[in-house]
């Protein structure tokens, strides 16, 4: 399998392109956004969107070198490893099945506790049920459907959820500040608020990994019809400005809506979803909340059936590499999208009760192995790519961030520090 690139002046539309980079801003839009980065505004009100900046912006590099190795060599991320030696390959397969499970069991217990709050308390559906029905359905369909169909409900979500949360957010600040007189802004720089920021941090935008499944997409569009190797690039920047600004807009509702109120915020359980509805309701009206409940089920449930499917992928064809066979067959990517939605599932039944500490397990995890999928990336492009001065140097730059903050964490999590 091949990916179809063109030179620039092939035909096409531009927007014809427009998809892998919006999966990818799908599989971003979840606990980071709708629940890490309100809570930051809640909590902290602007003073986190520095940091925030400038995790996307050093991020940066490590995303991009997906679609710019597919685009440049018609191979996805994963080949790429492959070519450069059986070790690469493995260490990202071993942490691909890793973050597989968190990150789906992640996304998965969001949306079935934001399904829970849509429905009647009164039918008596509890989490393990409505979990199995969600995992249910996401399995049927993916395995019964197609790339195009995940394509186009993706765009759908996005730009609902998007508009929403602007109307909200312009909504909410024309109405004054929620702050108290004599409120005191707490700091968040200190050890003791570390492991928020390393959580705020670890899905923002995504996991790094994310950009191999976003190549894999890639290759995936490209089967039915020709790519320009610019538009891909201008895909990927697409998504990932648009996960960003979303990222910022969120951090605004909980400023507007909740920094400064007195408000105790949630921090455990499933009690934080019933506070960010609250805050559509606040804002909007509480005629928005049902509404804005059921929009963010639906990015939420795109989300989970993303992830699922960019993971299955970047699995098998990890497998069928190791293996050193031409291609996988739907088979086997089956075959994955069923192993990982029953993992998901059985880590959602047993940490129902737990949502803060599932969702804050998976951002950590993720951040944790960040610096990992990152050199990784650069490793694979630093040399045989056209890569800018000011490229190479930011991903540098994002790698020591990345090591830096993660030997930090790691030595306050033992005890060595702090």
């Amino acid at each position: 399998m091949s990916t179809r690139t063109t030179p620039d002046h092939a035909a096409g539309s531009r927007w014809s392109a427009v998809g892998p980079g919006l999966l990818m801003a799908s599989a971003a839009i979840g606990a980071s956004h709708l629940v890490a980065s309100t809570q930051a505004g809640a909590l902290f009100g602007w003073q986190l969107v520095g940091l925030l900046l400038v995790a996307n912006v050093l991020k940066y590099p490590f995303f991009r070198f997906g679609p710019q190795f597919t685009a440049e060599s018609g191979l996805s991320l994963v080949e790429g490893y492959a070519r450069k030696g059986r070790g690469y390959l493995i260490v990202f397969f071993v942490l691909c099945i890793y973050s597989s499970v968190v990150s789906a069991a992640g996304v998965a217990l969001l949306c079935t506790v934001i399904l829970a709050y849509l429905l009647p308390a009164s039918w008596g559906l509890g989490v393990p049920l409505l979990a199995t029905l969600l995992m249910g359905i996401t399995w049927a369909l993916l395995v019964g459907g197609r790339y195009k169909a995940l394509d186009a409900v993706t765009k759908v979500i996005l730009v609902v959820l998007s508009l929403s949360t602007v109307v909200a957010v312009v909504m909410a600040a024309s109405q004054g500040t929620v702050r108290e007189p004599g409120f005191v802004d707490p700091s968040p720089w200190n050890l003791a608020t570390l492991a928020f920021l390393v959580a705020l941090i670890g899905w923002m935008p995504a996991p790094i990994e994310v950009s191999a499944l976003n190549s894999l997409w890639i290759r995936a569009k490209a089967q039915d019809r020709t790519v320009r190797p610019q538009d891909i690039i201008f895909d990927f920047n697409l998504g990932f400005v648009v996960s960003t600004v979303l990222a910022v807009i969120f951090v605004a509702l909980g400023v507007f809506v909740q920094y400064g109120s007195g408000e105790e915020l949630a921090m455990a359980g499933g009690a934080y979803i019933p506070q960010l509805m609250s805050m559509y309701g606040a804002a909007i009206g509480s005629w928005a909340v049902p509404l804005m409940a059921l929009i963010a089920f639906a990015a939420m449930f795109g989300t989970v059936i993303t992830v699922v499917d960019g993971y299955a992928r970047a699995s098998a064809e990890s497998l069928r590499l190791l293996r050193g066979r031409p291609d996988f067959s739907r088979r086997e990517k089956n075959a994955w999208i069923t192993g990982i939605s029953v993992a998901a599932l059985a880590i959602v039944v047993w940490m129902s009760a737990e949502l803060a500490d599932m969702l804050r397990y998976a951002m950590i995890s993720a951040f944790v192995t960040a610096p990992v999928f990152a050199w990784l990336n650069f490793s694979l492009v630093r040399r045989g790519s056209r890569l800018s001065p000011a490229l190479r140097w930011l991903s540098w730059a994002g790698l020591v961030f990345l090591a830096g903050f993660t030997v930090l964490f790691l030595l306050t999590l033992v005890g060595v520090v702090g």
